[in-house]
């Protein structure tokens, strides 16, 4: 009987399989290695829905029951860290990611996942970003890391509403930690970044939209921690323009406590961002162009800059908080200003510089349409508090190895190959529970697109598919063609 030939690997699949096996050894168990090789080539194999049973039928077709079961297992159940598999992520993606340039930014955000019912763990009726509205969904909050090449989401974790938080019923049926209790979104963020300068991180200036930035002690513990920022505010933040301040406390009259705190009166008062705005000259405000968009058109607009303090409830301050900058930006056409930023950059970088950093922001948009619409992040269909999280871990360690592969490679200009087909789903194979032809209980909700994004990178991001181009039922399971320019 002559002997089997071993299959000739491409430079891609043995860079996979190394990406595997430097994230295998944080699961804690040798037997998860190949349930985790599985899943990530899973969700990055061509197909509609990438929640567990999708895949199996992609991985195994001819026996999708017993390998839904093995992966189910694994995402809901296997008892292995999250938080260790995003840390073995970020050592392998960073190196390649810093190799055009060192860190720029840390972005936090949060993204929400419409979901129905009111059962999934976190699932409240709130504001959905992917949406724009108010919907039944389950909110992330993350931290990302980039520079002008690539970024990278290196912390992700449910945001627990206060009534899920509260509720002992609901915690238990969710595996819901004891040691997670409720937490506002800009308290999580600070976790995530403590976390991350606790573990070396390369440091950026840290980017946040309104949410996030108009929070005085998200600021002031940035700034504590020894990091920059350019986060948005809303127009009605108030500071002190140059040359006006609180009045210092009153002179001690020798009796009592000497007095510390600063004082205001009604000629000594500060001003919202907005009338500030107001009372700049037209000479203050010059048109920057910050980078490209999709279509190569410039992406520019009228800002200016003033050095101000923070005003937010200083009169219990002892002092003045530190000048910084607050950035304005008043497109042509609008009628007053639509964006507001306050940024800790230092005093003499340029009006472009400032701009650059603020607007960074439109990676982490990226990132996440990327990982809903390519990678699944919002298919998971459990309920579990372990689940939404392993499966999240996975999907951001699947979109990882591609944010390797494509900073390996100089960009391609405007030649891009269309993605390969996978392999084929058996014949008249339907997920359980699905109603329709497409596999979804609900397209309207599960369906995860993200909201088409008015701009983005002036690149054109090269379609990195991870799959044969024939259907190749049991060759999938030890070998996927790994497809990258």
């Amino acid at each position: 009987m002559p002997l089997a030939v071993p299959p000739v690997l491409s430079s891609s699949e043995k860079r996979f399989q190394l990406y595997v096996d430097c994230l295998a050894p944080v699961l804690g168990h040798a037997d998860r290695r190949e349930p985790l090789r599985l899943y990530t080539t899973g969700l990055l194999l061509p197909g509609e829905r990438k929640s567990v049973e999708p895949m199996a039928a992609r991985l195994d077709p001819h026996r999708v029951r017993s390998r839904h079961q093995s992966l189910h297992h694994f995402v809901a159940e296997a008892d292995w860290d999250d938080r260790a598999v995003l840390a073995a992520t970020r050592e392998y993606v960073l190196p390649t990611i810093q190799q055009h340039g060192p860190i720029e930014a840390w972005m936090v955000d949060d993204t929400g996942m419409p979901k129905k019912g009111q059962h999934s763990v976190g699932v409240a009726h709130q504001y959905c970003g992917q949406l724009g509205k108010q919907a039944n969904c389950q909110v992330a909050v993350s931290l990302s890391v980039a520079n002008g090449q690539a970024s990278l989401p290196i912390a992700y974790r449910l945001y627990l509403p206060q009534d899920w938080a509260d509720d002992p019923s609901r915690r238990r049926k969710a595996g819901v930690p004891a040691s997670v209790r409720f937490q506002t979104k800009p308290k999580m963020a600070l976790e995530q970044v403590r976390q991350a300068v606790s573990d070396g991180v390369p440091r950026g200036v840290v980017v946040a939209d309104i949410a996030y930035g108009n929070d005085t002690a998200f600021r002031d513990e940035l700034t504590a921690l020894g990091l920059r920022y350019a986060v948005g505010i809303q127009a009605k933040t108030t500071v002190w323009s140059e040359g006006a301040a609180p009045l210092p406390p009153p002179k001690y009259k020798g009796t009592g406590r000497p007095p510390k705190l600063l004082r205001r009166d009604p000629d000594h008062q500060p001003l919202a961002v907005e009338q500030l705005a107001a009372t700049l000259p037209a000479s203050a405000f010059r048109t920057v162009c910050w980078r490209e968009g999709t279509s190569g058109k410039e992406l520019r607009s009228r800002f200016a800059r003033i050095r101000v303090r923070a005003a937010h409830r200083d009169y219990w301050r002892g002092q003045t908080r530190e000048p910084e900058w607050l950035l304005i930006e008043w497109p042509d056409g609008e009628k007053k200003p639509t964006r507001y930023w306050l940024s800790t950059l230092p005093k003499n970088n340029s009006l472009r510089v400032l701009v650059q950093q603020a607007k960074l922001r439109w990676r982490v948009e990226r990132d996440y349409q990327e990982l809903k619409q390519e990678v699944g992040l919002g298919h998971y269909e459990g309920r579990s508090w372990r689940g939404f999280h392993h499966h999240a871990t996975l999907c951001i360690a699947a979109y990882g190895f591609l944010v390797a592969e494509r900073a390996a490679f100089p960009p391609s200009g405007t030649v891009v190959q269309p993605p390969c087909p996978g392999p084929r789903l058996p014949q008249g194979f339907q997920p359980r529970g699905a109603a329709r032809p497409s596999g979804t209980t609900s397209p309207a909700l599960d369906c995860d697109h993200a909201r088409p994004l008015n701009s983005r990178s002036h690149r054109t991001t090269v379609t990195l598919s991870l799959l044969s181009d024939s259907a190749r039922p049991q060759a999938a399971l030890s070998r996927p063609t790994f497809m990258t320019q």
